[in-house]
């Protein structure tokens, strides 16, 4: 048996002892399978970890949420939601429905999919309304977008 191969071994089973030895005695141990390194260790490891995933989310709550978007942008442009949410073919209602997808993918970094699922239209449709060029009423929701926090490229 190779020396590397050998020594790995036998640090696996020292850590497995130990392991069993600490639960034997009723002391809790704090582990994870991706961590080697003590009960400490690995507990700072895995706060440290919590702590950035808490961080990361704490941006995207600043993002507001579809439905909200949806009666502010209807609002903005006097449609009605319904309309908004469903494949009519008013200019108006496209009109509003172009820039709720620009702000929607865009600008707020939402998957297609998922605006396609709230509007009631196809993916495709979201995608292409998103990619098309953008309107210059955009600046006129500055609420809906806070700086711009993705500003997707499609071109």
């Amino acid at each position: 048996m190779p020396l590397g191969l050998y020594i790995m071994l036998w640090a696996g089973s020292l850590m497995e002892s130990r392991y069993l030895v600490t639960r034997r005695k009723g002391n809790k141990v704090f582990s994870d399978e991706r961590i080697l390194g003590s009960s400490e260790f690995v507990q700072d490891i895995i706060s440290d970890a919590e702590q950035r995933n808490k961080e990361t989310l704490r941006l995207s709550l600043k993002i507001s949420d579809l439905p909200s978007l949806a009666r502010e942008t209807v609002d903005g442009e006097g449609v009605d939601e319904t309309q908004l949410r469903s494949g009519f073919r008013k200019r108006a209602v496209a009109k509003a429905r172009r820039l709720f997808c620009q702000m929607a993918v865009r600008k707020m970094g939402y998957p297609g999919a998922e605006v396609a699922r709230f509007l009631g239209v196809t993916t495709s449709a979201v995608n292409r309304l998103a990619a098309s060029e953008e309107l210059p009423d955009l600046d006129r929701y500055p609420r809906a977008c806070p700086g711009s926090l993705i500003n997707y490229s499609f071109r």
